[in-house]
């Protein structure tokens, strides 16, 4: 979706029907529909988020403000907005960035293809931006095509772990009290210094907690406060909470967060960040083999290995057949791990299928994609040399698919007599994850 300009805003989708999803969605959705006290099919809880995208990152020490800072080659900010378009009942996203930074947003908005996002100008301060979002959410402002939500979050453009748990718990406490925020225990003791630096007083840690993000409010309650603060307090202040308190008197209901949310501050976090999202996408592996009866005992031998040498990784095995509509299935469910069993070809076709069907799927965009083209070879037909020699084609063709973020591998197994040990090696553990992210020059043919 292109953004439009300042304040505006065309969304793709329809606000959340409190009775239209399954599974998790209706979890969502029936939570929503008992906090707003609607009835099912007549409502629709309009819910929408601002996110402050402003800041310049001193505390980071790098040129380039932090929510901007690649991570796997992606801006941290694109991260943060993946996790809110997640929940389907989150109408419209109102991310504040600098004019500055405002067409390097939209470039992102458009490579990573987020949807019902807006863009307004943030202020010189965390305050100012944020009343800059709700601005442009309020329903008396001119030109504006984004309709006044009931419940608004504030989210940072930082904290890219935040789950719809976290959002559906603030969500859900702020209709009911008007302001709600995650909260989280306080690692290390606060203490107040006295004007010579000495120690004054200190704060009983297990009677303080650390307020997090995300925060939600009743619209018109935070709208209000912002309408009413004073000038210090935009300019110094950062508790959004503490300004639906001093101006609304509403007291917040405060909600435990979970340890994912964690700020983006120091440069060390970004590597922290990393580490988690490659955790995250190596959780699943997906076996991909023809379709012939006499070869099914080939792929089955390399899923049980897979599964006894990557024991907290969940290994799967489909068909490659010409529908290929459960292998299709579980790309939609964003597997981006993927071993091709190639058997009864002398090349790679298999292998060709399987990257078509994910170059078409688009689900590289988001995040790296690695497949691992395996080959077997029975050295008293074949001669290894000739195997090799078309089996080489393939560097070319991964040199072609990293393009797109596509991360292609060759393995060629001597058949029958070392396919257990030869196997057992190429994935041992943490050798296949460091291969895979840590060896950009290196061409991936092993």
């Amino acid at each position: 979706m292109e953004p439009g300009p300042p304040g505006s805003s065309r969304p793709t989708e329809p606000g959340p029907c409190l009775s239209s999803q399954q599974g998790a969605d209706q979890a969502a959705s029936a939570s929503l529909q008992s906090a707003a006290g609607a009835q099912p099919g007549r409502h629709s809880l309009a819910v929408a988020a601002v996110l402050p995208a402003g800041g310049c990152g001193e505390r980071m020490g790098v040129p380039t403000p932090k929510q901007f800072c690649p991570i796997l080659e992606r801006p941290l900010i694109s991260y943060t907005l993946q996790a809110l378009e997640r929940v389907y009942w989150i109408k419209d996203i109102v991310v504040a960035v600098t004019g500055e930074n405002m067409e390097v947003m939209k470039s992102i908005i458009q490579k990573y293809q987020h949807k019902r996002i807006s863009l307004v100008e943030a202020g010189v301060t965390r305050h100012r931006s944020i009343f800059n979002g709700l601005k442009a959410l309020a329903e008396d402002q001119l030109n504006c095509k984004l309709s006044k939500p009931e419940i608004v979050i504030v989210h940072d453009a930082v904290r890219p772990f935040v789950e719809e748990d976290t959002l559906l718990k603030v969500v859900t406490a702020a209709k009911k009290h008007g302001a709600a925020g995650a909260i989280r225990p306080l690692v290390s003791t606060v203490i107040s210094p006295s004007a010579d630096g000495c120690l004054d007083h200190s704060l009983e840690r297990a009677r303080h907690r650390a307020s997090e993000m995300p925060q939600a409010f009743l619209f018109d309650v935070i709208y209000e406060a912002y309408q009413q603060c004073s000038d210090y307090d935009l300019e110094f202040g950062t508790e959004c909470l503490q300004l639906a308190l001093k101006y609304c008197c509403t007291k917040a209901k405060l909600v435990e967060g979970s340890p994912d949310l964690w700020k983006v501050t120091y440069k060390r976090d970004l590597y922290a960040v990393e580490s988690i999202i490659k955790e995250k996408i190596s959780q699943e592996i997906c076996v991909v083999t023809d379709i012939e009866e006499d070869n099914k005992y080939v792929s089955h031998l390399l899923e049980e290995v897979l599964k006894s040498e990557l024991n907290h990784v969940k290994v799967t095995s489909e068909a490659l057949c010409h529908a290929g509509r459960d292998l299709q299935q579980i790309i939609l469910d964003q597997c981006y791990n993927f071993v091709c069993v190639n058997v009864m070809t002398s090349d790679f076709q298999e292998t060709q299928k399987l990257l078509s069907m994910l170059e078409e799927s688009n689900l590289s965009i988001l995040y790296p994609v690695v497949v691992v083209s395996v080959h077997f070879l029975d050295f008293k037909l074949v001669p290894p040399s000739q195997k090799m020699e078309s089996l080489m084609l393939i560097r070319e063709f991964a040199k072609e698919v990293k393009k797109r973020n596509i991360w292609l591998c060759g393995l060629l197994i001597s058949y029958p007599q070392y396919v257990c040990t030869q196997i057992s090696f190429f994935f041992s553990m943490d050798k296949r994850k460091n291969f895979l992210y840590e060896n950009e020059e290196k061409h991936p043919l092993t």
